[in-house]
């Protein structure tokens, strides 16, 4: 999965745009999108992502990394994310229990 900074660098650039041009058209400062193209800046406003979203044409989840139907994904995480939906939400909730401790031992020193 693309992380959003990536993938706002990847869409300026694809576009030819600068820096000041996404930011005077979304209405934020050139240094906020630098920051999120760089990483630095973790929690964008949902109207932010939304009026990048709208001035790159493309939907808020393939901005952000959440849509799994998108071109980029690898087959076995749409089918993951296919056979999670069949699910119930005790099942959901218990799988999202094991992500989260998976994802805590990783990063325990």
């Amino acid at each position: 999965m693309v992380e959003l900074a990536v993938k706002l660098k990847q869409l300026r650039m694809r576009s030819g745009k600068s820096l000041q041009d996404v930011a005077d058209a979304v209405g934020a400062s050139k240094a906020h999108i630098w920051d999120l193209e760089r990483g630095a800046s973790k929690n964008p406003s949902l109207t932010l992502l939304k009026s990048l979203a709208d001035y790159y044409k493309i939907g808020i989840a393939d901005l952000v990394g959440e849509n799994p139907s998108a071109e980029q994904e690898e087959p076995e995480l749409v089918a993951l994310y296919r056979n999670l939906r069949e699910l119930s939400p005790a099942d959901r909730e218990t799988i999202q229990i094991l992500m989260e401790r998976l994802k805590a031992s990783r990063n325990k020193p």
